[in-house]
């Protein structure tokens, strides 16, 4: 199964419980992980239907090749009256000036408000197509802010023995203040605007020579759950040759700073996290007017390694970005993200705290529903002739393959004082592939100009 969110830069991991090391590339190809760069793709969006409304964690078995649950479920998830009449868009809870309404703007769709707009591609073989898009908030020109909950729920780790028992729980909450007070949720000051969050900040930058200088996207975060997934030592897993597999699904270890990491297999952990999602959608904890945050604490996906099922295949995936969908008229959608909280030492690239968070918000931002498409381009700093490239809106993605992927910001109030890495993020006029760009000070990237020109086209 492949991931939107792509966050796989895997450089340094300390050793795995169970005497197994993940180091320099050498060690991880040794273990069957043959791939230690970013990887790229899409976890689609989910209908609510299409999953169990109960499971046995102990007998899941899943397809090898699509990730689908083929056994251990049971029954249909459905919606509860109470999710339904609740998933409306009323933000009347908030208190800004100058509000606009957070209520759907897409005729069928019970989601958050949103905005239509496009641009026209400047060069390569698309040169002079519009390429449409949809973002989150209203429309810049317009002006006003639109206030959005970020619905967090905390997700700690029960890591089972092969009998059931408790091995281990991996908690969230040391990270709880840390990831509250970071520049995600925190008003800050930057070149695109003073007091306001980092999401907000790459978007107005984005939009900045035609918004209306009170235009702004606001999240207001609430703890609405603390969760903990029970995540059984193994799992089923059948292959494409029919032939049936148990597989490790997850190993642990010890980042520099002594927090635990986990590794955990990625076809049981997306099936965790859709389950969690319509959980907390029944209990209406997660809403179609928000951003629907579930946060790990140093949790990281690995892929099957086919040919030694007890070892890690290829690694790591630190956070995607989906909606979860109901399928009936008016459809309801409730964007959705994973993201991990990082220990310092981990990974290469500045790669640590809320660099996932940050990525991942930003793309909820400007590609909600996964169906804004660009011109086909390369991903920056590979080979002329390299056909390492995507199609899509993803303002994360192109920048998390450089050296220089992260911001340096200190937050600073009272007696808290924490320096956050998070990603810096694509300006959308890089997908032009233009000469120049419309975006804050020329730009094409924001916060630091670490991208010096505009997308290059994907080889032909």
């Amino acid at each position: 199964m492949r991931h939107a969110g792509r966050f796989v830069m895997l450089c340094l991991l300390p050793a795995l419980s169970g005497s197994i090391a993940l180091g320099q590339a050498s060690d991880l190809v040794s273990l069957g992980a043959s791939s230690a760069k970013p990887d790229y793709g899409k976890v689609p969006p989910v209908r609510i239907g299409s999953l169990p409304a109960a499971y046995s964690p102990g007998s899941l078995v899943f397809d090898g090749k699509t990730g689908a649950l083929i056994s251990g479920g049971a029954g249909n998830a459905r919606l509860s009256s109470y999710a339904r009449k609740n998933s409306t868009g009323n933000d009347d809870n908030f208190n800004t000036e100058d509000k606009r309404p957070n209520k759907p703007t897409i005729d069928g769709l019970d989601t958050l408000a949103t905005f239509d707009g496009a641009f026209t591609a400047q060069a390569g073989p698309y040169a002079g197509y519009d390429f449409r898009f949809t973002m989150i908030g209203n429309d810049p020109k317009v002006g006003g802010t639109t206030v959005y909950p970020a619905n967090i729920d905390e997700v700690s780790l029960q890591l089972l023995n092969a009998d059931g028992s408790v091995r281990t729980t991996v908690d969230y909450a040391p990270f709880e203040k840390v990831t509250l007070e970071s520049p995600n949720f925190e008003p800050l000051d930057y070149a695109s605007g003073h007091d306001v969050e980092y999401a907000d900040a790459a978007h107005r930058a984005e939009f900045y020579n035609v918004m209306k200088k009170d235009w702004h996207t606001l999240m207001i975060p609430n703890v609405v759950n603390k969760a903990a997934f029970q995540v059984p030592r193994f799992v089923y897993i059948q292959l494409q040759n029919g032939n049936l597999v148990q597989a490790r699904s997850y190993f642990i270890g010890k980042a520099p700073d002594g927090s635990t990491f986990v590794l955990l297999l990625d076809v049981l952990f997306n099936f965790l996290f859709d389950n969690e999602v319509v959980n907390q959608i029944n209990l209406g904890n997660f809403t179609t007017n928000g951003i629907n945050m579930e946060l790990f604490p140093n949790t990281y996906l690995f892929s099957l390694n086919v040919k030694n099922p007890d070892q890690p295949g290829d690694c790591c995936i630190l956070g995607y970005h989906n909606y979860i969908y109901d399928g009936v008229f008016p459809e309801s959608r409730w964007v959705s993200q994973y993201a991990s909280w990082i220990s310092p030492g981990l990974f290469g690239a500045g790669f640590e705290d809320v660099t996932a968070l940050s990525h991942e918000t930003s793309e909820s931002f400007d590609d909600p529903f996964l169906n804004n498409p660009t011109p086909t381009w390369q991903f920056p700093g590979q080979p002329a002739n390299s056909t390492a490239c995507q199609g899509n809106l993803e303002v994360g993605d192109p920048i998390e393959v450089l050296a220089n992927a992260t911001a340096t910001i200190e937050v600073k109030e009272h007696d808290f004082h924490f320096t956050y890495h998070p990603q810096n993020i694509v300006q959308y006029q890089w997908f032009e592939m233009g000469k120049t760009s419309s975006a804050l000070n020329g730009a094409w990237s924001f916060p630091n100009p670490v991208l010096t020109k505009s997308a290059v086209p994907c080889p032909q």
